[in-house]
């Protein structure tokens, strides 16, 4: 019995290692069971801070539609005059994956939903900045004007290099 009661922890004393891990579980149960209502507090004043932009409509006679023609995506973006985007629209977000998304096909359903968006905000008058070297440059083009929308200007921007980076190496077969 003497050897017993040397072996039974008293709440005063600590009996080295074994004691002080005993003792941290209960700590870490204590602290976790705090945790998710310190969440739930932080979360609701979250709610109360953060004020919803209401989203205002803009309505805007002229536009600027920029077709990035890429060998594997076709994108189209619609902004004002002074730059800032209106709408946009890919291949992939149409639905089109892999491959399809470089298809002449791809790009005229994607320019012509990014004119439907771009009509309901009031856009009449268009020019057209066209870049890259893909296959949707002219029927993204075609499908803008099917839409109805009246284009003014058509502008290549594709980048030129004045003979800039060094090609690779030619390949021996």
């Amino acid at each position: 019995m003497a050897e017993q009661s040397d072996k039974i922890e008293k709440p005063g004393k600590k009996q080295g290692a074994s004691g002080a891990k005993a003792e941290q579980p209960v700590e870490k149960l204590n602290q976790a069971a705090e945790k998710p209502q310190q969440a739930e507090a932080k979360t609701e004043q979250h709610v109360k801070a953060k004020k919803k932009k209401s989203k205002q409509k803009r309505i805007v006679n002229e536009a600027i539609i920029y077709i990035l023609a890429t060998f594997n995506n076709t994108i189209v973006t619609v902004t004002d005059k002074t730059g800032n985007t209106l709408c946009w629209s890919t291949s992939g977000n149409i639905g089109f994956k892999g491959s399809k998304k470089s298809t002449p096909f791809a790009a005229q359903l994607t320019a012509s939903a990014a004119a439907e968006k771009a009509k309901s905000m009031g856009v009449k008058k268009v020019e057209i900045c066209v870049k890259g070297p893909g296959a949707g440059r002219e029927s993204a083009i075609r499908a803008i004007q099917a839409t109805g929308l009246q284009i003014t200007v058509i502008r290549d921007v594709t980048p030129v290099p004045h003979n800039g980076c060094r090609p690779p190496k030619r390949r021996r077969v």
